[in-house]
């Protein structure tokens, strides 16, 4: 049940919002074994007077994209192979012309299974109604 939240500087002109989500859900179901039905995707937009680097703004596109999986559900070299393929795939949706700055991060956070859930159960709780049944 991952989350990913992408966000991005206002200058980003993306071909289709729609298309992107489907293919951060798809590359997480490839990559990192994830139920899309349950993966959320959510697109925040910053303000060109709301993100920094190093102290200064940019013309560049600014891009962070943060997904929560739940802790030892993925491999290091997984996580690695998510990270390089969704950065290629982002590049891909920006419109002709755009530049991605350098330190556009992506990041794999590693919950515990009782910290987090959905429908009003954690992770740890849906695994062991799993084990009972």
């Amino acid at each position: 049940m991952p989350i990913l939240t992408l966000k991005l500087s206002d200058n980003a002109r993306i071909q289709s919002t729609q298309a992107l989500a489907q293919g951060l859900t798809q590359l997480s179901a490839d990559v990192l074994h994830k139920r899309a039905d349950v993966t959320s995707v959510v697109f925040q937009r910053i303000a060109a007077d709301g993100w920094w680097v190093g102290g200064e703004a940019s013309d560049q596109v600014l891009m962070q994209l943060d997904m929560r999986i739940t802790q030892g559900t993925n491999t290091e070299a997984e996580k690695a192979a998510f990270i390089a393929q969704a950065f290629d795939l982002l590049l891909r949706h920006f419109v002709d012309g755009q530049q991605l700055h350098a330190t556009s991060y992506i990041s794999v956070q590693e919950l515990p299974a009782s910290d987090w859930g959905y429908g009003g159960l954690t992770q740890q709780q849906r695994r062991e109604l799993v084990q009972t049944l």
